[in-house]
């Protein structure tokens, strides 16, 4: 079994170089859900965020860097 790495917003926006304002408004909750991609440890305010799954959309997200996705799951690439 593999360690979990966890993350405070301000860990998480170093590594992924995004401000913590937008990670906390913008992303929480829409592109980052709860029991998926952070948590609450305890039942509590802090959220610690699942670097893994996080890692794991990004990469997953970068095949349409350069493409425009198409409702058959293709890409058209221009």
């Amino acid at each position: 079994m593999s360690a979990t790495t966890f993350l405070t917003t301000n860990q998480l926006a170093e590594r992924i170089q995004y401000d913590v304002r937008t990670i906390r408004e913008q992303l929480k909750d829409s592109v980052l859900i709860e029991g998926i991609h952070y948590v609450r440890p305890f039942g509590r305010r802090k959220i610690l965020y699942i670097w893994e799954t996080i890692e794991n959309e990004i990469l997953k997200s970068k095949n349409f860097a350069f493409g425009i996705p198409m409702a058959n799951g293709g890409v058209c690439h221009g």
